[in-house]
């Protein structure tokens, strides 16, 4: 009588991302494979969560995955690419670099990412839903966050460390003051606007009309 083969083992990868809507700074796209019937308790979607609660999860969250990977899309790839396939491409790389590799993939959202390397499933609403996408959106959300701060200290005058890039009146107001630096995004409206009103201004001379 033959033996019958084991099975092989099954590894479900969650991503999500964090930054698509920013003015600044790069989009950061997180994959983990957390371990089999592990609870881990306190898992929740990142932006319902607050900041220090997301940072004591984070390191639980690595303790408690089989695998897991962040990557970030810098700002020339998001204007070169646009931000929708800046994100795609994150999460391919994300799930792409795992070891183990992934065996299937939930995917926050309502388009999986083109060139996986395994079937994969979109999931609206997924990092409310799914833990493996709650981690994920975690693990993007707190590496953005710290990555922003850091660009704080870079970049005096913008407010990073408070508003992440994200277009607030602080934001807004610092860019038209101060004009775009090297990690504002040139293909989104308010930055590729200001920077119209630079060369209109270093072109003539004069004030732009408002």
């Amino acid at each position: 009588m033959n033996a019958v083969a084991p099975k092989p083992p099954r590894y479900v990868a969650g991503v999500d991302e964090a930054g698509r809507g920013p003015l600044a700074g790069p989009v950061v796209c997180a994959a983990v494979i957390l371990k089999p019937r592990h609870r881990l308790r306190g898992l929740d979607d990142s932006k319902a969560l607050c900041e220090q609660a997301r940072e004591d999860l984070f390191p639980r969250i690595q303790r408690a995955s089989l695998c897991w990977r962040v990557v970030f899309v810098e700002r020339t790839e998001i204007d070169a690419l646009n931000i929708l396939w800046a994100t795609m491409e994150g999460m391919r790389r994300a799930v792409c670099a795992m070891a183990p590799a992934a065996t299937r993939v939930l995917v926050d959202g309502d388009r999986v990412p083109p060139g996986l390397p395994c079937p994969a499933r979109a999931l609206v609403g997924g990092d409310a839903l799914e833990p493996a996408i709650m981690a994920a959106s975690i693990l993007a959300k707190v590496s953005r966050d710290r990555h922003m701060q850091a660009l704080c200290e870079r970049y005096p005058g913008y407010g990073f460390s408070r508003h992440k890039g994200y277009s607030t009146p602080e934001h807004l107001e610092a860019l038209q003051r101060l004009g775009p630096c090297e990690e504002h995004r040139r293909s989104f409206a308010p930055v590729r606007e200001r920077l119209q009103i630079s060369l209109f201004e270093l072109d003539t001379g004069h004030p732009a009309p408002v």
